[in-house]
């Protein structure tokens, strides 16, 4: 077994430890803003991240000076506010819809993101991934039935947290060619504490010491899971492990049905299968077309 193969070995297991966790994050955060308000929740636990970050800079070369300074600070300001806002719609999502069919909705912003990489990005996209994403859209409406019974508008809001994470990650791949991951890292957080703050000040209320437990949870796998995650993409090849990230939806679907009670509606089990299996084509078409391009 080389070192590449053992890398990706490795990256896969990080991705997983990462999907697992993101879940978990996922059912606390429903569970606190469920109790409190969901602009307080995501600012404690942006101070955290805040500070994680800070805390991580301040140890390197070049300290807070170095991790701050970016060549596309307006670009790093739009994806750290960006963010931060999607955060507190996904949050919002998984309050009033559930973590279900919130994930099931969600699952479609890798196919959002093949969609704009050509118009933002000026990448290729082939036919055969223009189908898939087309697909994968017929995927979310299966998900939202909008033509039967009573469509419920709030199905949009993760809708929209798919849209807003999508174009967050073309930011952020677009900053990849002027920044260091350390620096949107640092942005990231930074900016992300402030908005969260600006915001969440005016919702404060007292919570009991037995959520304030949870709430030091959070804040705590917020911090672990990103470091998995940028740890991940460091070792192993990012198109070998990106289909991985699907397993969140596996496991948050699985704790909203055991923990919240939640059900798993038929045309959402179709639905998100057609947008995942639309999905991992697209990424594998993304891989073919990459090797391509390095021959």
């Amino acid at each position: 077994m080389n070192i590449a193969t053992q890398n990706n070995i490795l990256g896969a297991w990080l991705m997983v430890a990462v999907t697992f966790v993101f879940a978990m994050q996922d059912g606390i955060s429903r569970y606190l803003a469920g109790e409190y308000n969901v602009f307080m929740v995501i600012m404690i636990r942006y101070w955290f991240f805040a500070a994680f970050v800070i805390a991580v800079a301040t140890r390197k070369a070049g300290g807070f000076r170095n991790a701050a300074r970016s060549h596309a600070p307006k670009a790093q300001l739009f994806r750290a506010v960006l963010l931060s806002t999607e955060i507190l719609v996904a949050v919002a999502a998984f309050t009033i819809l559930g973590l279900v069919e919130s994930h099931a909705v969600f699952a479609a912003y890798p196919l959002i993101v093949a969609a704009l990489s050509g118009p933002v990005l000026g990448e290729r996209v082939g036919w055969r991934r223009w189908v898939a994403i087309g697909v994968g859209f017929i995927g979310v409406l299966v998900i939202l039935q909008p033509g039967f019974g009573v469509f419920r508008i709030e199905a949009l809001i993760p809708a929209l947290a798919a849209l807003m994470f999508a174009v967050y990650g073309l930011v952020t791949r677009w900053v990849s060619n002027h920044d260091s991951s350390a620096v949107s890292f640092f942005w990231t957080g930074t900016v992300g504490a402030v908005v969260t703050t600006a915001i969440g000040v005016f919702h404060w209320a007292p919570m009991a010491s037995t959520d304030w437990l949870w709430m030091v949870l959070l804040c705590i796998t917020s911090a672990s899971s990103h470091f998995m995650l940028i740890r991940a993409y460091e070792v192993a090849e990012a198109s070998a492990i990106q289909p991985l990230a699907y397993l969140q939806l596996v496991f948050a679907s699985a704790l909203g049905m055991m923990v919240f009670g939640e059900t798993l509606r038929p045309n959402v089990a179709l639905g998100a299968a057609i947008v995942v299996s639309a999905g991992l084509f697209t990424l594998w078409r993304a891989r073919v077309a990459a090797r391509r391009s390095q021959t």
